[in-house]
């Protein structure tokens, strides 16, 4: 039995996927490992490179030799729209302008204590 071992980008261990032969072609490696993490290739697909060389294999013919380690990130599936329409966020610090918070007469500024 040959293996491949594998990690997601976003893990520290990797995990292993064993197969007859010398090589398992890019195609082959991404259907089994969707097969053990639970992916739907409906929803996403995978970026697949080598752990020492960088290199990403693009070619869902490539051969991918034995004992090798590789990368895996998830994508989105090119087409997919996203669910939710993006907005922005200000944080509480940026008010707007004319609401400027004002301490009252009676509270000491921060740092002092009020003389009695």
């Amino acid at each position: 039995m040959s293996c491949i071992h594998y990690k997601f980008f976003s893990k520290l261990n990797y995990d292993t996927v064993t197969f007859n032969g010398f090589h398992i072609t890019l195609c082959d490696l991404k259907r089994q490992i969707m097969g053990r993490e639970k992916l739907k290739a409906a929803n996403c697909d995978l970026q697949i490179s080598n752990a020492q060389t960088q290199e990403e294999y693009t070619d869902d013919n490539a051969l991918i030799p034995k004992n090798s380690s590789v990368i895996v990130r998830r994508i989105p599936v090119a087409g997919v729209k996203a669910a939710s329409k993006p907005y922005v966020m200000t944080p509480k610090s940026h008010k707007a302008p004319g609401t400027a918070f004002r301490r009252s007469r009676t509270e000491p500024a921060s740092g002092t204590s009020r003389a009695e």
